[in-house]
C-alpha cells in the first residue's frame, strides 16, 4: 500500500515555520539587546555640554520637564531615551529643588545623580567679626540668591520671628562664612548664625576662668564685643580683655571710644570728640561705670574665649604704638600711660598724621 506524502509535506512546512519564527525571535531579540544597549550608552555617554550648565529647579518640577530644559540648554541629547532607559530600569528619580551646576561633558546617568542627592550649588554670604547686626541684615537684604521674607521689620520683630522675643539682636549672632541653597530664607541664616553663636557661648561659659566680675554668658558676650572693636593685633585679644576685667574689678569705668560711638548710632560722622565723650548715653564707657546693656558688635570666636579667658597682668591702659601693626602699649599706672600716649603722638606727628581720638582710649582721662 502506498504511503501518502501529506505528512512529509507537513513535516517540512513546519520545519519552515519553525526556522522562520526561530529567525524572527533571534531579531526581536537582537533588536531589543541592541535596543538596551543603546539605551545605556545613550544614558552613560558624555553629554553635548562643551562648559558648565546651571538650572533652577523649582517645586514640583518633573523629571521630563527638566531634562527637557537642559536639551535646550544643550546638556542632554535624547530626553526620549533617557525617559525609557529610566523606566526599563524602574527608576523614578526624586528632583529636589534648587540651582544645580550641570558640569561640562556630564552624561544623563551624572545628571540624574546630581538631582536626587540634592547637590545644589551653595550660595554664601560672609559676615565679618566685628560687624553689627545690622551689617547682617543689610547683607541679607541685598543678597541675591536670599529669599527675603523679613523686609521691613525691626530687630525685635525678627527675634520673635526667631523664636527668641525680648532678646536683643546685637552680639546674638556669629560672624562666620554661611553656605546655602539659592532661594533659602533669610530667617533661616539668622537661625543658623544664632545657632552657632549660642553654641559657642555655652560651651566657652562653662569652661569659663573662676572669679570673673560678670555673671551671665550676656555679660560676656558685651565684653567680647568690645574687645572685638578694640583689637588691631588677634594675637593682643586676651591681653586688652585682661585689661577691662582689671578695670571692673577696681570700678574703673571702661573708657572704650568703640562703645561711644555705637551709642551715637547714625550721627557717627566717623570723627569721635571731645563731646561725644562727655554726652551721656547708656553705652558711653566713660560717663556710665561697668558694662554698657548690650554688645556692640557680632564678636568672633577668638574674643569670647578671650573674654572669658583673660589675660591679666595688673596692666589697666593701653595704647596703640603707631607701628602699624596694630599692636598697643599695655602700662600698668598712669604715669607710663601716660608716657605712651606722648609717645605715640610724637610718632604720628613724625608720619605727618592726625591722632585719632579712638587710638589713645581707653583709660586717657
Amino acid at each position: 500500500m502506498r504511503r501518502s506524502a501529506f505528512p512529509i509535506l507537513m513535516t517540512r512546512a513546519h520545519g519552515r515555520a519553525f526556522a522562520v519564527a526561530l529567525v524572527l525571535i533571534l531579531l526581536v531579540a537582537g533588536a531589543a539587546a541592541g535596543g538596551y544597549y543603546w539605551l545605556q550608552y545613550e544614558f552613560y555617554a558624555p553629554g553635548p555640554a562643551q562648559a558648565p550648565v546651571r538650572i533652577q529647579v523649582e517645586q514640583g518640577a518633573s523629571v521630563r520637564g527638566v531634562l527637557t530644559q537642559l536639551a535646550g540648554q544643550g546638556a542632554v541629547t535624547n530626553v526620549r531615551a533617557v525617559e525609557l532607559y529610566l523606566r526599563v530600569h524602574s527608576r523614578r528619580p526624586r528632583v529636589e529643588i534648587g540651582m544645580y551646576e550641570i558640569p561640562a561633558g556630564a552624561s544623563a546617568a551624572q545628571i540624574i545623580e546630581l538631582f536626587e542627592q540634592g547637590r545644589v550649588v551653595l550660595e554664601q554670604l560672609t559676615v565679618t567679626e566685628g560687624s553689627t547686626f545690622a551689617d547682617f541684615r543689610h547683607g541679607l537684604d541685598h543678597h541675591a540668591a536670599v529669599a527675603h521674607t523679613l523686609a521691613g521689620k525691626s530687630a525685635a520683630e525678627v527675634m520673635a520671628a526667631l523664636g527668641h522675643a525680648g532678646e536683643n539682636a546685637e552680639g546674638r549672632f556669629f560672624p562666620d562664612t554661611y553656605r546655602f541653597a539659592a532661594k533659602t530664607k533669610d530667617l533661616e541664616v539668622l537661625a543658623l548664625a544664632y545657632n552657632a553663636m549660642q553654641r559657642l557661648v555655652d560651651t566657652a561659659w562653662q569652661q569659663r576662668s573662676p572669679g570673673l566680675p560678670f555673671d551671665t554668658p550676656y555679660q560676656a558676650v558685651i565684653l567680647a564685643s568690645i574687645v572685638e572693636k578694640e583689637t588691631g593685633l588677634a594675637a593682643e585679644r586676651p591681653r586688652i580683655a585682661g585689661v577691662f576685667v582689671s578695670r571692673l574689678r577696681k570700678g574703673m569705668r571702661l573708657q572704650s571710644d568703640p562703645t561711644v560711638i555705637y551709642g551715637l548710632g547714625e550721627s557717627y560722622d566717623g570723627d569721635i570728640r571731645t563731646r561725644d565723650l562727655v554726652t551721656d548715653t547708656p553705652y558711653n564707657t566713660y560717663t556710665r561705670a561697668g558694662l554698657p546693656p548690650t554688645p556692640i558688635a557680632l564678636p568672633g570666636r577668638e574674643s569670647v574665649l578671650a573674654a572669658v579667658h583673660p589675660q591679666e597682668n595688673g596692666e589697666l591702659f593701653f595704647v596703640a604704638t603707631g607701628a602699624g601693626d596694630g599692636a598697643h602699649h599695655f602700662s600698668k599706672t598712669l604715669e607710663e600711660h601716660n608716657a605712651a600716649v606722648k609717645d605715640y603722638l610724637t610718632r604720628l606727628r613724625h608720619q605727618g598724621t592726625g591722632a585719632p581720638r579712638a587710638a589713645v582710649a581707653p583709660g586717657v582721662r
